[in-house]
């Protein structure tokens, strides 16, 4: 069966009668929104996809026309797409649409998705379009090797545009990589990926779920930032093995401002310098709330914590509801860690 349960349930025949208005909330892949729209319900007038797993895409030919769909939302936060003509083709077949939500992440050859882009293979063919929110990534690789354009000349392309657009443009020289982000704003995107030091700030107040990278260090001042801007994050992953130049000494950590996520569920911290760890454990600098998932390098957490003795974590860690161990180290401190983490299920990769 293609198409997972939720799907199955809200695409039963009787639904689909009593409803063509329908909302379908998540789909496995791809390839489960096409076979969504194969015909068999083709009077549906609003339509929201979020794709929630990187399978493979392209199995699924689908080339009726959609001329009843009024609304169309796409997400997909979690794969990259490589050709565009995968998206431009599906939104062709939509010729009647008044309002498109359209977020989604590319890797890109030789240039980054700009207004012209978006002006030349949707707007332009979608004329009876009265809403477009969007939200679009493009990554580049091997970007020494390209003449790529700045923030500037990607606002340009916008200057026509009626709505307020963000853009965010960032160059990596370590990786040698390039990544450009545009969205209207205010957004009401769900997830915001690859947020850097150049944040422009604002109010994403339907985001759930956040990245933050970056080859330059985060300081506490941005981290409080993005707790301000996304007051309901319900996850964040954090890349940055950069450490922090103004790390505050232990005596002056009580003039901080205090980060609170009051709906953080899952904290990815696997792949950080070990100042972002003490940024999120130490209880002067960040308020964790109870049933916090988190994932962490058990050699970092062990030394971070002082093989869990260290009085200044140990508020956080006691509010950790599933502690996920990554990494190929031993466990050298099993019962002490026991005790450190005490509502804690931990889950320890190497005994599996």
């Amino acid at each position: 069966m293609r198409l997972n349960s939720l799907v199955c349930l809200a695409l039963s025949t009787n639904d689909y009668l009593l409803n063509p208005d329908l909302f379908i909330k998540q789909v496995q892949s791809y390839d489960d929104c096409l076979y969504l729209l194969d015909g068999r319900f083709n009077q549906l007038h609003r339509l929201i996809i979020d794709v929630v797993n990187p399978i493979n895409i392209g199995t699924v030919d689908n080339q009726d026309l959609l001329p009843n769909l009024k609304y169309f939302y796409f997400s997909c936060n979690i794969m990259r797409f490589y050709n565009d003509e995968i998206i431009l083709s599906l939104l062709s077949r939509m010729s009647n649409l008044e309002r498109l939500d359209l977020y989604i992440i590319f890797d890109c050859q030789t240039t980054f998705i700009d207004g012209n882009y978006l002006k030349k293979n949707i707007l332009n063919s979608m004329t009876k379009l009265n809403e477009f929110h969007f939200s679009i990534t493009s990554h580049i690789s091997n970007v020494m090797k390209l003449n790529l354009p700045s923030k500037k000349d990607i606002q340009q392309t916008f200057i026509h545009f009626q709505t307020k657009n963000i853009i965010c443009v960032d160059y990596f020289p370590e990786s040698k990589k390039g990544l450009c982000h545009i969205y209207s704003y205010p957004s009401k995107m769900i997830y915001y990926g690859d947020i850097t030091n150049q944040f422009p700030g604002g109010l994403y107040e339907y985001v759930r779920q956040v990245s933050l990278f970056d080859e330059k260090p985060f300081e506490h001042e941005f981290l409080l930032r993005i707790q301000k801007s996304f007051p309901l994050l319900e996850i964040l992953y954090v890349k940055n093995k950069k450490p922090q130049n103004r790390k505050q000494s232990n005596d002056n950590q009580q003039y901080l401002s205090l980060i609170q996520f009051s709906s953080l569920s899952e904290l990815r911290l696997n792949d950080v310098h070990d100042d972002y760890i003490e940024e999120f454990l130490f209880h002067t600098k960040t308020y964790l709330t109870k049933n916090v998932n988190l994932f962490i390098e058990y050699e970092s957490l062990e030394r971070i914590t002082h093989n869990f003795t260290r009085e200044c974590t140990r508020i956080n860690c006691a509010k950790v509801d599933k502690l996920y161990l990554c990494g190929n180290d031993e466990l050298k401190c099993e019962n002490s860690l026991g005790k450190y983490f005490p509502i804690a299920k931990i889950i320890n990769p190497r005994r599996y």
